[in-house]
């Protein structure tokens, strides 16, 4: 176990091409893959590499991320020492445009200091990924490095590794070296510390947008990205639901698809996510879609290329019809009728 390292999960972000699916609720929070939210990956990343003190920096809308998170048991963070903290940034009209804001981290400076691990990880809350970070910290040391960032392909990931102690510093030194955040540091050519790459090479996506968020869904729809993502030696937390097996009826045609615990299936699903407690109606045809949690499919509706938000209804006989460079984005708990469009 490596008690070195420091976990800070930066979830302040948010991002304008996702704000379909994030006006009520913090991007960290956006549900993915079926059962998991776009934390969990570099939550669980941080835990399978050792860390044992994670803290979480959230801004807006983190009622669902506390729901979801809860004491950190289901990644083995509810701890007598250490474990997960949840620090909400406390005012909200400061504009927070890069990962690791300095001036948010001021607000919790203590957490930093009585911490006693000797490195931190500055990590976003919405790359996918499955990384060892005690490999990077062994290259950190190795090269002799002050920053090392994670890129892949050469395209920062906005993962950073750091002294605890330089991130102090520059913390409460954000004023004079006008460094706002890490963002700022490493764009300066002339900053006085050692930065390194460490080159990701490994399955990752950043979820910056609806295609891409789509696309990646999709994505884990093929075996081989599948088993590059979820490691049997690395598995991906996430809040354990306790959901009866889904029930197909006589009706239903599944081909291709992953379908959640929870769901009464009754229709035709082919390419498409299915997150728990959804409801397929019979006659219903869904291609090349992402249905998340407790959605509603009435009869002979035929959705194609649609991502339904959690509690969505589809009223009977809706035709929706999107494509694969413009999916159709229903919001979170709204009807959809014929009448409606």
């Amino acid at each position: 176990m490596n008690k070195n390292i420091l976990g800070v999960i930066d979830a302040t972000t948010y991002l304008d091409p996702l704000k379909e699916l994030t006006e009520q609720r913090v991007l960290a929070a956006l549900p993915f893959g079926g059962r998991y939210r776009l934390i969990d990956f570099v939550l669980s990343s941080m835990v399978n590499s050792g860390i044992t003190s994670v803290g979480v920096f959230p801004k807006y809308h983190y009622r669902s991320l506390m729901d979801h998170l809860e004491s950190g048991k289901n990644w083995d963070l509810n701890r007598k020492r250490d474990g997960l903290f949840f620090f909400p940034a406390p005012n909200l009209d400061i504009p927070f445009q890069h990962i690791g804001s300095f001036q948010c981290f001021s607000y919790h400076l203590d957490y930093f200091r009585r911490s006693s691990q000797d490195y931190a990880v500055v990590s976003n809350c919405y790359t996918i990924l499955n990384i060892d970070f005690c490999e990077i910290l062994d290259k950190h040391i190795e090269n002799g490095c002050d920053i090392t960032q994670v890129v892949h392909k050469g395209k920062p990931l906005e993962v950073y590794l750091l002294k605890r102690e330089l991130l102090i510093d520059l913390i409460v030194q954000r004023d004079i070296t006008g460094y706002q955040c890490l963002y700022d540091a490493l764009e300066d050519p002339h900053i006085p510390y050692q930065v390194c790459n460490y080159e990701y090479e490994d399955y990752c996506v950043m979820i910056d947008s609806i295609q891409s968020y789509y696309e990646t869904n999709l994505e884990l729809l093929n075996p081989f990205n599948w088993k590059k993502l979820f490691k049997e030696s690395q598995p991906i937390f996430t809040k354990v639901k306790d959901e009866p097996p889904t029930k197909y009826t006589r009706n239903s045609l599944v081909k291709n698809s992953m379908v959640a615990n929870g769901c009464i299936i009754n229709g035709h699903v082919e390419n498409s996510i299915i997150s728990r407690a959804v409801k397929i109606g019979k006659g219903s045809v869904v291609k090349n879609c992402v249905i998340m949690q407790k959605s509603n499919i009435g009869e002979n509706c035929v959705l194609e290329s649609v991502i339904l938000d959690k509690d969505v209804r589809i009223e009977d006989g809706v035709e929706l019809r999107g494509t694969a460079d413009h999916p159709i984005v229903i919001k979170k708990g709204t009807v959809q009728g014929v009448l409606m469009g």
